[in-house]
């Protein structure tokens, strides 16, 4: 076909940062708000349960 492009879509980094939002609402114990929160900001909370 005339005009089309192939895109590729690389979720390696997406999967990576789907992971660590689960582990941080495991791991901090979060709740259904700060978990939706987290989906922005998870690396904070993962800080605040380490320290």
């Amino acid at each position: 076909m005339a005009g089309t492009e192939r895109i590729k879509v690389d979720t390696g980094m997406g999967i990576i940062w789907f992971i660590g939002w689960l582990f941080t609402i495991a791991f901090a114990k979060l709740t259904l708000w700060t978990a939706v929160l987290g989906l922005f900001i998870w690396p904070y909370y993962l800080g605040v349960a380490v320290r």
